[in-house]
C-alpha cells in the first residue's frame, strides 16, 4: 500500500541513538510450538538443568521428581522424628472420629472411614510434595459422592452395590487425578475459582449441618435428598421419631467442641486440646452409651466394627455399562473438588513456612493414593483443611507425620476397632456440625461483596445452588458463570487512552491519572490483551470510537488528529483475524489522513505482523518504536517538517 512508502511531509523516522525494535527476529515453527507448549504445561520448568547431567544422574533426578520421598528420606533424622511423631499421633486422634463420621455422612459402613485413613496416607508420604498436608476423607466430597450415587442406588436397597460404586468411583478419581498430574493439566482445576470454592464449601457445610439433625434428634428415617427444603420437610415429617435424649447429649457435645475451639483461639499453644476434643467426644460418648445402654434409651449407636486391616476390594469394582457411567460421573466431579481443596490447603500452609509445593506432583500423589485406596476398601481421600491445620500447628516437619498417623490407625484396626461400636451417632453428628461451622465463611462473603461484586455473585450462585437445589447444580452454575466472566474479559478487553505525566517520560491512563496530559494531534492507546477472533471486532469498533472522540476534541481546539499510536506491550499474540482488523483500521484512518504507529510489540506479535506484511507493506518499519516517547518524538518531528514544508510552499 502506498501509505507506507509515500511521503506527505508526515513520514515518521527514528532519530538519534534510540534503539530500534528488532523486526528481524524469527523462530522456526517447531521452536515456537515447543516454547508455547512448555509455557502452557511446564510453567515451573521442573527439569531445568537436567540437560547438563549424565544419563544416570538425569534418570535419578527424574525419579526423585516423581517420588519426592527420595529427596527427604535420606536426610531424615531424629531431630525431625520427634516433631512428626507428635503431629502424627495428634492427627490420628482426629482421624478416628472424622473417619467414622464422614463415612456415616456418605452412608457407608463406619469402618470404611478408618480403612481410608490407613492406606492413602502411606501413599501420600511417598508421592506427596507437601510437608504439612494430612490425608483423609472430607465432608464435602463424601456428601457429593453420596448425592450422585444415590441417584442410581440407595444404600438401604442394595448396600453391596452402593459400596462397590464408591470403590469404583475412587478408582476413576485416581486415574483422572494421576492423568492430570502426568500430562501437566492442572489448569483444569484452575476453573474452580476461590469464589466458587468458598460458596460451594459454605453451601455444602450448611446442608451437611442440616442433615446432622437426623443424628442429633436420634431419627431413623430421613430424605436422601440434600436440598434445604427436602431436609427441613423430612425433619418435621418424621418428628414422631425425635429423641430428646439424643438432642440433650448432642447439645452438650457441641458446646464442649465449640469451647475447645474457643480455647485454641485464646491460647494457641493449647492447640492439642482442640485437636483431641473430637476423640474425647467419641470416647466419653461411647462410655456413656455403654453404661446407660443408650441404644435402648433413645441414643442410637454406631454398631459393630470389624477388627482387621483393609480387605482387598479389586474384585468388587464394577465396570459394566450399568455401573460405569454413574461411577465415572461421581469420580470426576468429586475428583476435581478434592484436588482443588487439597492443593489449595497445601499451598496456603506452604506459604506460611515459605515453602513450595508442586501442584502436578500433588495430583499424582492424590491419584496414586485413590487408585491404591480403591483396591483396599477405601473411598475418596484428599488433604482436608481441618486435619492439615492441626498437623501444621503440631509442628510437623515432613510427610512422615502421615506415616505415624497410618500406624496409629493400623493399631486401632487390629486391636481397638470393636470398642468404637458404642459410639453414639449423636457424637458423630456433633463432630461434623462443629467442623462444618468453620466452613461457612461469612467474613469472606462480606469481603467479596466489598472488593468485587461479580465474584460475590459467583460465590452466592454456588452457595444458593447447593443449598436449594443440588451440589452438582450449584457447582456447575458457579463454574459456568466464572468461565463466562473469563470469556467476557477475553471478548471485551480494556483499552486505555494514555497521557503524559508532567515532568516525566511516563505515559499512563488518563482516567486513572486525571492530570496526565494528552499530546496535541496525537492519540495514544494501550491495548492490554491478545488480539483474537473473539475480540477483533470489538477492538476495531472501540479504537475507531476513541479516534472519533479524539477528533472532536482536536476540532474544538482548532487542530486535526494526525497520528494514532498503539502501545502493544500488553498484547501477547495476534491471530489472522486480529491482523485483518489492524489492516481495516489502517484503511479507515488512512482515508482520514491519520497515520498509525506501534510501540513495544512482543516477539510473537512482530513475527505475525512481519510475515503478514502489515508492518513492512502497510504501515512501514519506520512506524514501529520501542517506547511511546520515541513514537511521539518521531511524530512531532514529522509534524514540524510538514509545517515547515507548508510554510515554504506559501513563501
Amino acid at each position: 500500500m502506498g501509505t507506507a512508502s509515500g511521503d506527505d511531509g508526515r513520514h515518521m523516522t527514528h532519530h538519534g541513538a534510540a534503539e530500534r525494535v528488532n523486526l528481524s527476529a524469527r523462530r522456526p515453527f517447531s521452536v515456537a510450538l515447543r516454547a508455547g507448549l512448555a509455557e502452557t504445561f511446564f510453567p515451573d520448568d521442573p527439569f531445568r538443568g537436567f540437560g547438563a547431567l549424565p544419563p544416570k544422574a538425569r534418570a535419578w533426578g527424574a525419579l526423585k521428581y516423581f517420588v519426592p520421598a527420595l529427596e527427604w528420606v535420606p536426610q531424615y533424622g531424629l531431630d525431625k522424628l520427634k516433631y512428626d511423631l507428635l503431629a502424627g499421633v495428634t492427627i490420628a486422634s482426629l482421624a478416628i472420629p472424622q473417619g467414622i463420621s464422614y463415612a456415616r455422612l456418605a452412608n457407608l459402613p463406619p469402618i470404611t472411614g478408618l480403612y481410608s485413613s490407613f492406606v492413602p496416607p502411606l501413599l501420600y508420604a511417598v508421592f506427596g510434595s507437601s510437608n504439612n498436608l494430612a490425608v483423609g476423607t472430607v465432608a464435602a466430597a463424601s456428601l457429593l459422592l453420596a448425592a450422585i450415587i444415590e441417584d442410581e442406588v440407595l444404600p438401604e436397597d442394595d448396600p453391596e452395590r452402593y459400596l462397590q460404586l464408591f470403590y469404583t468411583s475412587a478408582f476413576f478419581t485416581g486415574i483422572f487425578q494421576t492423568a492430570l498430574g502426568v500430562f501437566r493439566l492442572g489448569l483444569i482445576v484452575d476453573f474452580l475459582s476461590r469464589s466458587t470454592i468458598t460458596g460451594f464449601m459454605g453451601g455444602t457445610a450448611m446442608i451437611i449441618i442440616m442433615q446432622q439433625l437426623k443424628g442429633l434428634l436420634g431419627m431413623k428415617h430421613f430424605t436422601p435428598k440434600t436440598d434445604l427444603v427436602s431436609v427441613v420437610g423430612s425433619v418435621f415429617h418424621y418428628r414422631h421419631e425425635w429423641k430428646w435424649q439424643s438432642a440433650i447429649l448432642g447439645i452438650c457435645f457441641i458446646l464442649f467442641l465449640l469451647s475447645s475451639k474457643h480455647l485454641r483461639k485464646k491460647m494457641p499453644h493449647l492447640f492439642w486440646v482442640s485437636a483431641i476434643a473430637p476423640f474425647m467426644v467419641v470416647v466419653i460418648g461411647g462410655v456413656f452409651a455403654f453404661l446407660v445402654k443408650g441404644d435402648e434409651h433413645g441414643i442410637p449407636i454406631v454398631g459393630d466394627l470389624k477388627k482387621g486391616i483393609n480387605p482387598i476390594s479389586i474384585s468388587q469394582m464394577k465396570f459394566d455399562s450399568k455401573n460405569a457411567g454413574i461411577a465415572l460421573k461421581a469420580g470426576l466431579l468429586s475428583g476435581i473438588l478434592a484436588l482443588a481443596e487439597g492443593i489449595a490447603v497445601g499451598r496456603s500452609l506452604a506459604m506460611i513456612k515459605n515453602e513450595q509445593i508442586d501442584g502436578n506432583k500433588e495430583m499424582i500423589a492424590f491419584g496414586m493414593m485413590n487408585i491404591v485406596g480403591s483396591f483396599t476398601s477405601c473411598y475418596l481421600t484428599t488433604g482436608p483443611f481441618s486435619k492439615s491445620a492441626v498437623n501444621f500447628d503440631a509442628g510437623c516437619k515432613t510427610p512422615m507425620s502421615n506415616v505415624v498417623m497410618s500406624v496409629c490407625i493400623l493399631l486401632v484396626l487390629l486391636f481397638l476397632a470393636p470398642l468404637f461400636k458404642y459410639t453414639p451417632l449423636v457424637a458423630l453428628s456433633s463432630i461434623i456440625v462443629v467442623a462444618m461451622i468453620g466452613l461457612i465463611k461469612v467474613k469472606e462473603f462480606a469481603h467479596l461483596y466489598k472488593i468485587d461484586k461479580f465474584d460475590f455473585v459467583i460465590c452466592m450462585v454456588a452457595f444458593v445452588g447447593v443449598v436449594f437445589f443440588t451440589m452438582v447444580i450449584g457447582l456447575s452454575a458457579s463454574v459456568g458463570l466464572s468461565v463466562l466472566r473469563a470469556l467476557l474479559y477475553v471478548a471485551r478487553p480494556a483499552t486505555f487512552k494514555l497521557g503524559s505525566i508532567a515532568g516525566t517520560e511516563i505515559f499512563r491512563d488518563v482516567k486513572q491519572y486525571p492530570n496526565a496530559k494528552s499530546v496535541p494531534n496525537i492519540l495514544v492507546l494501550q491495548l492490554g490483551s491478545p488480539i483474537y477472533f473473539v475480540n477483533a471486532g470489538y477492538l476495531r469498533e472501540r479504537i475507531l470510537r476513541w479516534v472519533e472522540d479524539e477528533e472532536n476534541i482536536c476540532k474544538a481546539h482548532g487542530q486535526d488528529l494526525q497520528y494514532l499510536i498503539l502501545d502493544l506491550g500488553g498484547v501477547t499474540s495476534v491471530d489472522n483475524t486480529g491482523n485483518g482488523m489492524l489492516v481495516e483500521i489502517h484503511k479507515s484512518l488512512d482515508r482520514k489522513g491519520i497515520r498509525i504507529a506501534l510501540t513495544n510489540p512482543r516477539l510473537q506479535v512482530t513475527e505475525k505482523l512481519m510475515l503478514s506484511g502489515y508492518i513492512k507493506d502497510t504501515i512501514g518499519e519506520e512506524s514501529v518504536f520501542l517506547t511511546v516517547k520515541d513514537a511521539i518524538t518521531s511524530c512531532r518531528y514529522a509534524l514540524q517538517r510538514s509545517t515547515s514544508k507548508e510554510g515554504g510552499s506559501e513563501v
